[in-house]
Order: structure tokens, then sequence, then C-alpha cells
């Protein structure tokens, strides 16, 4: 049985820092089934596309379609659980961000485009639930992954965020080690530039 995925789940408060060190891969315990895999990681999951989509609602459709397709692979090994999930919600983001757009292009004239980019819709601006004193560094920094490039943002998010070694961030990301550690590098950079600019 799939669990729901709550969309008004508390972000956690210890999300490491960006740092100039590798973080080191911890060996979780294997779940024991798919319901147990994803409910353990459905919290991280809908924080991950809430980043990536700046949007509850499709955070939280991406997140449960993911955890749907994912039962298609309920026999395979749960070594493989991992990159096969973030795979497929990595592939629903950006799905779900090509179809935003499209729809933007048939809604919105030329003439509401003065200067011919595409208006951004997606972003509800600040969440009251985050305003208070303990959530400030957690919005700081998601607003921070948010504006990354989507490849700095998904090597930042899985590798930093997610803990994921470099090699299961390259086959979620569909790219080389070498090109997982460029977009980390570069996000890093970014990321400190963000946040001094903000103190």
């Amino acid at each position: 049985m799939l669990l729901p995925v709550t969309s008004h789940a508390e972000p956690n408060s210890d999300i490491p820092a960006p740092d100039t060190g590798e973080a080191v891969a911890a060996a979780p315990r294997a779940p024991a089934s798919l319901d147990e895999f994803l409910a353990g990681i459905g919290p991280r999951a809908y924080r991950f596309s809430e980043i990536g989509l700046r949007h509850r609602d499709d955070a939280l459709d991406a997140v449960q379609d993911a955890m749907m397709k994912m039962i298609n692979y309920r026999d395979r090994p749960a070594a493989e659980w991992t990159p096969l999930f973030w795979s497929i919600l990595r592939s629903r983001i950006i799905d779900i961000q090509r179809r935003r757009t499209f729809r933007l292009r048939w809604l919105v004239s030329p003439q509401e485009r003065d200067d011919g980019s595409m208006p951004d819709w997606s972003d509800d601006g600040p969440d009251p639930s985050r305003t208070h004193d303990g959530k400030e560094g957690y919005a700081r920094l998601s607003d921070a992954v948010a504006r990354l490039p989507r490849r700095q943002r998904e090597a930042f998010s899985l590798r930093i965020l997610e803990e994921l070694d470099v090699a299961t961030t390259a086959r979620v990301m569909g790219c080389s080690e070498g090109s997982v550690k460029t977009h980390l590098s570069r996000a890093r950079e970014a990321l400190q530039q963000q946040l001094e600019d903000w103190r």
C-alpha cells in the first residue's frame, strides 16, 4: 500500500550546508518491502520535487506518480530501488516543467510578453509555514537551490541533500560521474555566492 505524501510536511532542520568536501555515503539498512522504501523516501522526494517545480500540488503529483510507477519494479532487488525511483521522479519533474511551458505558450499572447520571455507563473511566493525563525536558513537554501540551472540543482540535491554517491547520481541524471562532479562544483560556487549576497 502506498503511503500518501503530505504536502504540509515540515522540512528537516538539519539539512547539511554546502561544503567543499565530498559527502560520505552511509550504508542504510535495506528496506524490507517496497512500501517501507516508499514510506521512507516520500518526504525527501517531495522536498526535491518542490524545489524543482516550486509548486506544492505539482510536487505532490510528481511524487505520487513516481511511487505508482515504482509498483512495476516491486520484484527488482531492493538495491535497485533508489536509483530507479530518483530517475523516475526526475523524469516526471521534467515532464511537468515542459507541459507547463507548453501551456503558457498557448495561454499568453506575444503582446503580453514584451521582452519575448515566458512569464513564471509557477512560483506561488513565500510559504507562510516557513516564515518563523527556525526555518529561515532552510528557506534561503531552498530558494538558492531553486535558482540554480536544472542540472546543477539536480546534482546538488541528489549528492548533498539526498547523500547519493557519485555513481548513483550519475545513473539517475543520465550522465558521466565527471559531469556530476562538474555540476556539483558549479552549484556550490553559485550557492556560496548567493548565500553571501544575503548576509
